[in-house]
Formats: structure tokens, C-alpha cells, sequence
């Protein structure tokens, strides 16, 4: 009996990209409705009052507005437009909710209001143009995250090969309702339900030879690159091509706040990872263990310099454990670390190379 009634439940699909519908369109208008009809179970989120509301208020710093201040402003806003056709409508396939949210111009005002004075709306607008490419979605989840509540690219290109699964939600925010879905589309659609008008693109097959020169340069080429993978083959490959590309390559990692950064695009000559990567065969690094990647890992990432936690944990990989530990502590902090970093890149406000560390056993005694 469960087993045939489950068998008739809808099966989660990898839908990732918000629809929009604009009222003041007949085509959108008779879809919308369409859809309002076909799935009476939509979960609706309409609070367009609200927004303007605010759009009022952070346009009027100097004075606090009465309730009829307030709707006098917003009725001269709406310059005639009935409430409901104002902005768009934003339906997510995957929970089935439909948010009535301000146009683009009007959301990016608002989501980043509170970013002022720290980022200017000079530097805003510099910021929305941005294209940012994350390989690896473990580290890189909470930095895709970051990068959007921040708003600091306008574009951003995902790529992993990985599902989730139980062991990953010790730093990945997801609910479990989430496990077996490829990471490239939890963290997608975390980021449409932050802000739909920031551009997506995933890569569910991960970085690959084939699809790295897409990755890159598909719709224009990528301002920065964040590597935060697993595969020693894709680290070096991946910083080939951003070297050829002249892009700045950033990455966190996860351990002692260690973030590494390359400027690419201001030393065109400069050797791949500080000349720390070893002569090596490329095609002899797929496929290896986790322990088969340390000889090589070692000092491309100075694990010599790890704190002695990691150290011990390395040395228990394939024996009290399978592979590599990484707290939720140290991603949220790589997030910060890296979308600060990228954010200064991008404003032209950070020049150098190098590897930074931002650790607390050793700031705070």
C-alpha cells in the first residue's frame, strides 16, 4: 500500500530557474493565469505594498513619512498601474511559491540599500556587470551565497558533479528534503530565491576538459575564477586556462582561514599556484583516492602549514575516516573571505598575490 502510493507521488526534477511573469503583458497575463488555475495548491507571497513601501522610505532619508505620505508616494510611483500588474510576478517550479516582487532596477535598489556607504551605488552598479565562476560546491556554496546577498556579480557559473548527501549537510545549509539532488541546483536555487535577476548558469557534470572553455567564456569571459574542487586535474587545468584569459583565480582553503589568490590579469607570467605545483602527468591525477591526492595536494595547498587538527585528519584518511573534514565554522568564513576578496578585485581595490591567513586560534588567546 505505502509502496504503491509512493510510486504516485511527484518525483523532484532539477528545476532551477525562476519564471517570471509581467501583468502588463497579455501573453504573460493569460499564462499567469493559466498557472494560478492548473495549480490551485500555489503558495502566494504578494506584498508589493510592502516593497514600495520601502522604495518610499530609502528614497526619503531625511524624513519620516506618515501613512498617508507614504500612500500619496506610492500612488504617484504607480503613475496609474493597478498594484497587481506593477513589477513581476516570479513563480518557483520547485516549491511551488509565486512572489510579486518590484522590477529589477527598483529589487537591486532595495536589496542593496543597506550595503551604503560600504559599497557605493557608483560601485553597485560596477558590481552587476560582474561574471563569477565557483567550481566545487561545498566551500563554494557559501561563497555563492555570500557573493549574492552581497550582490557583487551580476552573473554567476556553478559547476559539481556531486549529490548531496547526509555527511555534506555538516557545512552545506540545505534541508534534508535536498539530499540526492545535485549540488549545482541547491545552491542554484538558493540563489533565484535570494535574488532572481542574478544570471545562473550550472555545470552538472562539473568542470571537465570539454566544458571548461564554456565555462569560461560562454556569454562572456569570467572576471574572476573561485576553485574550491576536489580533483588535482581541475585545479591545474583550470588555472591554464585562467592564465591564458588573464583571470585572477581565487581559493579558500578551509583550514587556518588560508585564502590564495593569483592575479592572472595584472601578472600574465606568473607561475600556476606560486610555482608550488609539482611536475606531474596530468592524466595519472584522475581518478585517485583522497590519499592518493596528498603527495600532490601537499604543497600546492601547504599542508605543511596546516593547523595540527587537519594534519592528524590527513593522516587518518582510509583508516578512521574517508576523506578530508571541513566545519561549517571555516566554510562560512571562506565565504566571507573570498567574497570580500573578489569584491575588492572587482572594484579594482586589491592588486596583489599571494596567500593570506585569517586564523583564529592564533588571533584569538
Amino acid at each position: 500500500m505505502i509502496q504503491e502510493y509512493l510510486r504516485k507521488q511527484q518525483v523532484e526534477n532539477n528545476d532551477y530557474k525562476p519564471v517570471f511573469y509581467d501583468l502588463k503583458k497579455a501573453q504573460d497575463l493569460q499564462s499567469f493565469e493559466t498557472l494560478l488555475k492548473t495549480r490551485p495548491h500555489l503558495r502566494i507571497n504578494d506584498h508589493i505594498d510592502s516593497q514600495l513601501k520601502e522604495l518610499m522610505k530609502i528614497r526619503n532619508p531625511t524624513k519620516r513619512l506618515t501613512a498617508a505620505e507614504y500612500e500619496e508616494k506610492v500612488q504617484a510611483h504607480l503613475a496609474g498601474v493597478s498594484p497587481e500588474k506593477y513589477g513581476v510576478w516570479v513563480y518557483y517550479p520547485w516549491s511551488d511559491h509565486v512572489v510579486h516582487l518590484v522590477n529589477e532596477a527598483e529589487f537591486i535598489e532595495l536589496r542593496t540599500s543597506r550595503n551604503q556607504h560600504k559599497i557605493t551605488a557608483e560601485e553597485i552598479a560596477v558590481l552587476s556587470k560582474k561574471k563569477i565562476g565557483i567550481v566545487g560546491l561545498s566551500v563554494g556554496q557559501s561563497i555563492a551565497l555570500t557573493l549574492v546577498m552581497e550582490r557583487i556579480c551580476g552573473e554567476l557559473r556553478l559547476a559539481d558533479f556531486d549529490r548531496l548527501e547526509l555527511t555534506n549537510m555538516n557545512r552545506i545549509r540545505c534541508g534534508v528534503h535536498n539530499i540526492q539532488l545535485p549540488k549545482v541546483v541547491i545552491a542554484a536555487r538558493e540563489i533565484a530565491e535570494l535574488d532572481p535577476f542574478i544570471k545562473v548558469s550550472i555545470y552538472q557534470d562539473g568542470m571537465t576538459e570539454a566544458n571548461m572553455d564554456d565555462f569560461f567564456t560562454n556569454g562572456g569571459v569570467l572576471d574572476i575564477f573561485v576553485e574550491e574542487c576536489d580533483g588535482v586535474d581541475i585545479k591545474i587545468l583550470s588555472r591554464i586556462k585562467a592564465k591564458a584569459l588573464k583571470i585572477p583565480v581565487v581559493m579558500e582553503m578551509n583550514d587556518r582561514g588560508m585564502i590564495d589568490i593569483e592575479r592572472f590579469d595584472l601578472e600574465p607570467d606568473r607561475p600556476l599556484m606560486h610555482g608550488l605545483i609539482p611536475e606531474v602527468d596530468i592524466d595519472t591525477l584522475k581518478g585517485l583516492t583522497d590519499a592518493e591526492k596528498l603527495p600532490i595536494f601537499s604543497p600546492m595547498l601547504a599542508l605543511d602549514k596546516a593547523s595540527s587538527r587537519m594534519k592528524f585528519s590527513l593522516g587518518e584518511i582510509g583508516k578512521t575516516i574517508t576523506t578530508w573534514p571541513q566545519l561549517a565554522s571555516s566554510v562560512v568564513l571562506g565565504g566571507a573571505l573570498v567574497a570580500d576578496t573578489c569584491r575588492r578585485i572587482a572594484l579594482d581595490q586589491l592588486k596583489s598575490s599571494g596567500r593570506y591567513y585569517i586564523d583564529f586560534e592564533q588571533l584569538i588567546v
